[in-house]
């Protein structure tokens, strides 16, 4: 019997322990009464969250195929054992370490690490609140792992892994942890890194494990109360508007620059630096002293209609994304296309968008077609079947009157 880890069974593992870690921190502050997750914010993380797991069905594509090539020239060959695969991680995460580093110094590697730094709370939800971009980028600084040995599949399950042992740090229910916090990450260590208090920038880069903050001089540790989020807020619900918020600067300053120079290097030099004819295109920024935490209020009955829109688009994601479904790549494609105009549409509800009810009609009409021609291709599947159903129940009845989802405004407080 062979040594070497099932990698597709760490895959089918990692999901449902995410979404069980998140129901039981939900629980657990519902029944305390902390005020630690609103749920404008949750709704909108965990659209990013879906928005973010389709996209990596490319970027799994592209890592496995690339890093395939550099494996052929690899040092060693490494068996996937388990004791192989621990050691992986923690190379893993010491590359990892100085990615994360340049990300929050670099132009470039920010806008793809901003929108998870974006929010303003600190919970589970945050945990997977998700740059469409940063996975791809990060990448980038694994292919010595290759070149060593791992096999190209074990390298994109450590990120996976690596994620998993990530989210729990991002909560506000654990304290310090003692003698744990010597060598590994910790809750308490990460709410640093989340925050934007003047002594805590730019600090906390591991992941997994803090010795590499205190060997290369990046550590602190938690002592005034944080504040979270980012010193140029995003303000919004629409996942597109926080998976390109900073791309956006980027790509205006490059835009209204005259110099040829300036606009290939300013994706590359230090976060901040700007060109100087542009310097004068303002850009909203805050510090711990001015910050003022952003809220959406949500009536009860389009929290209720959130919710189950919230399970159904993770329902429909999960087939979406599993590989033993055989789609073909238009049709898997089209239920991608389908899942970006729900996240779409609940930015849009959350923040009572005049447009919504077009936007929403428009949307279920297309994701009904979308499922109703994927499942004949399919013989009828029963998880497309009972998705259709769902879409088709859920979205007529927030029409009705007596409901009150569709035409009741939202109070946007800040």
């Amino acid at each position: 019997m062979s040594n070497e880890l099932d990698l597709v069974n760490i895959y089918s593992l990692l999901t449902p322990i995410a979404i069980l870690m998140i129901v039981i921190e939900t629980a657990y502050v519902l029944i305390k009464k902390k005020e630690y997750i609103s749920f404008f914010e949750a709704v909108t993380n965990m659209g990013t969250a879906i928005g973010n797991q389709c996209v990596n069905l490319g970027v799994a594509f592209l890592v496995v195929w690339s890093f395939g090539y550099v494996y052929e020239y690899r040092f060693f060959t490494i068996p996937t054992t388990f004791w192989n695969f621990c050691l992986l991680l923690v190379a893993f995460d010491f590359f990892f370490y100085w990615f994360h580093r340049h990300g929050h110094a670099i132009n470039i590697l920010w806008a793809a690490h901003m929108p998870h730094h974006s929010s303003e709370e600190f919970n589970l939800f945050v945990g997977v609140r998700a740059s469409i971009t940063q996975r791809l980028f990060s990448f980038t600084y694994l292919w010595p792992l290759a070149l060593m040995g791992f096999r190209p599949e074990a390298i994109y399950a450590a990120s996976a892994v690596q994620l998993m042992i990530a989210l729990w740090h991002h909560t506000r229910v654990i304290k310090k942890m003692g003698w744990y916090e010597i060598i590994f990450n910790s809750p308490a260590y990460h709410r640093v890194h989340h925050a934007i208090n003047d002594k805590y920038l730019d600090k906390n880069f591991g992941e997994i494990f803090i010795i590499w903050d205190k060997m290369f001089g990046t550590y602190a540790k938690e002592e005034e109360e944080p504040i979270y989020g980012c010193l140029t807020p995003i303000q919004s619900c629409n996942p597109n508007k926080i998976y390109v918020q900073f791309w956006k600067a980027l790509f205006i300053d490059m835009i209204n620059t005259k110099s040829w120079w300036d606009k290939i290097r300013l994706w590359f030099m230090p976060l901040g630096w700007r060109p100087d004819d542009v310097k004068h295109i303002q850009r909203y920024r805050i510090n711990e002293k001015t910050f003022v935490k952003y809220n959406v209020e949500v009536p009860t009955m389009k929290k209720v209609f959130l919710v189950v829109q919230v399970a159904l688009g993770l329902y429909l994601m999960s087939s979406t994304i599993n590989l033993n479904i055989p789609f073909t790549l238009v049709e898997r494609l089209s239920l991608i296309f389908t899942l970006w105009l729900m996240i779409m549409s609940w930015g849009k509800l959350l923040e009572s968008e005049k447009s919504y009810a077009k936007f929403e009609g428009i949307r279920l009409f297309l994701t009904m077609m979308t499922l109703y021609f994927v499942n004949q291709n399919h013989g009828s599947n029963s998880h497309l079947m009972l998705s259709m159903i769902l879409v088709i129940a859920t979205g007529l009845i927030q029409f009705i009157p007596a409901f009150k989802v569709v035409g009741r405004e939202v109070a946007l407080e800040q």
